[in-house]
C-alpha cells in the first residue's frame, strides 16, 4: 500500500518566539484523515500560531487516500504496530529539518507510536497530543455500543476483539488492540514521550488510570483565534452545530425539544438527518460555513450538546464562548468540565429527554441570566481558549519537553 506524505515547511520569522530565547524548531507529524474533522483543523490552527509566534515549523502529513476499501484497512490495522514506512518518511524529514521537537498527532495507522522511540534515539524531544483514546481504545472513542465504555482503560485491550471495536470487524479489532498492547508492554508511553498534551481534566485522568505517566501529562486545550467583541442585542432560538448521529444525542433533543415546546435549529449533516426531517421541532439547515456558524451563534441564546459519549474537545464549545453564547450540555464526560453549571451555562443528565428540556425551558424563560451566562462564557474563552493564550501554553510544553529530554540525555551519559 502507498503512502502520500506531504511536507509543509514554515521557516518562521516575523514575531519573537514567546518566552524569548532562540526559535524553536518543531515537527509536526500528522496522520490526516479520509473525511477532514476536527483533529486536522486543530493541527492546521498549531501550525499556523506557531509560525506567527516565532517558531520554525515543518510538517509531515501522512494521508489515508490509500485505505479505499475493507480489505485495504485491514491490511492498515494490520501494519499498525510498526508502520516502518510512515516512521522512515518522518526520520528523513527530521534528518534535514533537526528539530528541536517532534509533536506526534495522530500516529494511525500509517505511522504508529513507535515513531517516538525513532525521534529520542536521534536526539530530539517528543511529544504527543491525546486527541482521543487509540492508546487505550480500539476505536478511540471510549465507546460501544452507543454508550462510554471504559473496559480497556485498565483492562485487557483484547477486550476490543470480543466486541468488534474496530469498525465491527474482529479481525481488525485484533490488529488495533495489538498494537496498543505492544507499545503499553514495551513501555513507549513512560519510556520515549517526553511530554503529552491531554484537552481536558477529564481525559488526563482516563489515561492516568491506563498508566500513562501523571507528571509528564499536561493539560492545554485547542486554541481558537478571537472572532471579535460578541454582537449585541437580544438573543433568540437554541441551536445545535455536529454531526446528526446517535453518540451526538440528537434524538434526545428532538424529544426534549417537543417536551419543552421549543424550537431548536440544527446545523449539520449525519446518517440520522433522514429520520429527523420533518421534525415539527427542529429546524434541519445541513451544513454551513464556518462564518455562517459563528453568525447563528452569535444570535443563540444557547448552544446545545446533548453528547451521550466522552467528547474530546468539542470546539462548538469553544466557538459558543467566543460568542458569548451559554451552553447547555450533557453531564458526561470532558462537558461537565467545560461547562459550569449555573455560571457559563446548564448541564443536563445524558440521555434524559426531561432533563434536557427543563434545561432549555430555564433558557428561554429567564434571558437575563442566560445573557449573564454568555459574558462569563466569553471572559472563559479569553482567559483559556484564545489562540495567543494556547500557543503560549503549548511553547511552554515544548520548552519542558526539551529540558526532560536533555536531563535523561546527562543522565545516560554520566550512567547515572
Amino acid at each position: 500500500m502507498s503512502i502520500s506524505t506531504d511536507t509543509d515547511h514554515r521557516p518562521g520569522g516575523g514575531a519573537p518566539p514567546a518566552g524569548g530565547g532562540d526559535p524553536l524548531r518543531v515537527l509536526v507529524a500528522h496522520n490526516r484523515y479520509q473525511v477532514r474533522g476536527g483533529e486536522d483543523a486543530a493541527v492546521a490552527r498549531d501550525l499556523a500560531a506557531m509560525e506567527r509566534a516565532g517558531c520554525a515549523v515543518e510538517a509531515v502529513f501522512l494521508d489515508n487516500e490509500a485505505i479505499d476499501s475493507a480489505p485495504a484497512r485491514l491490511r492498515a490495522a494490520l501494519a499498525a504496530t510498526h508502520a516502518p514506512d510512515g516512521i522512515a518518511r518522518v526520520m528523513a524529514a527530521a534528518r534535514r529539518f533537526r528539530p528541536d521537537v517532534v509533536h506526534v498527532h495522530n500516529f494511525f495507522p500509517l505511522l504508529s507510536p513507535g515513531i517516538h522511540a525513532a525521534a529520542r534515539a536521534a536526539g530530539h524531544a517528543t511529544v504527543q497530543t491525546l486527541h482521543n483514546y487509540r492508546l487505550v481504545c480500539a476505536n478511540a472513542f471510549l465507546m460501544r455500543d452507543g454508550a462510554p465504555c471504559e473496559r480497556c482503560v485498565t483492562g485487557s485491550p483484547y477486550q476490543a476483539v470480543r466486541f468488534a471495536c474496530y469498525r465491527g470487524s474482529r479481525i481488525g479489532s485484533l490488529a488495533v488492540a495489538r498494537m496498543i498492547d505492544h507499545h503499553r508492554r514495551a513501555g513507549t508511553w513512560r519510556r520515549d514521550v517526553d511530554r503529552f498534551v491531554a484537552l481536558t481534566p477529564f481525559a488526563r485522568e482516563r489515561f492516568v488510570a491506563a498508566g500513562v505517566p501523571a507528571a509528564k501529562i499536561r493539560i492545554r486545550p485547542n486554541g481558537l483565534a478571537d472572532p471579535g467583541p460578541p454582537p449585541d442585542g437580544p438573543r433568540r432560538g437554541l441551536l445545535f452545530v455536529g454531526r446528526l448521529s446517535p453518540e451526538k444525542g440528537v434524538l434526545v433533543l428532538a424529544d426534549a425539544a417537543a417536551s419543552a415546546g421549543m424550537r431548536v435549529t440544527a446545523i449539520g449533516e449525519g446518517p440520522l438527518a433522514g429520520a429527523l426531517a420533518g421534525h415539527p421541532d427542529l429546524d434541519l439547515v445541513g451544513a454551513r460555513s464556518p462564518a455562517e456558524v459563528q453568525a447563528a451563534m452569535g444570535r443563540a441564546a444557547a448552544l446545545v450538546v446533548p453528547s451521550l459519549w466522552y467528547e474530546g474537545l468539542p470546539m462548538v464549545v469553544a466557538e459558543a464562548y467566543a460568542a458569548g453564547t451559554p451552553v447547555v450540555a450533557s453531564r458526561i464526560g470532558a462537558l461537565a468540565d467545560l461547562v459550569a453549571d449555573g455560571a457559563t451555562g446548564l448541564l443536563a443528565a445524558p440521555g434524559d429527554a426531561g432533563d434536557l428540556a427543563r434545561a432549555l425551558a430555564r433558557i428561554a424563560a429567564d434571558p437575563a441570566s442566560a445573557a449573564a451566562m454568555g459574558r462569563a462564557a466569553r471572559t472563559v474563552y479569553e482567559r483559556e481558549w484564545r489562540e495567543d493564550v494556547t500557543t503560549r501554553a503549548l511553547l511552554d510544553i515544548y520548552r519542558d519537553a526539551v529540558a526532560a529530554r536533555s536531563a535523561d540525555a546527562s543522565l545516560a551519559s554520566t550512567g547515572s
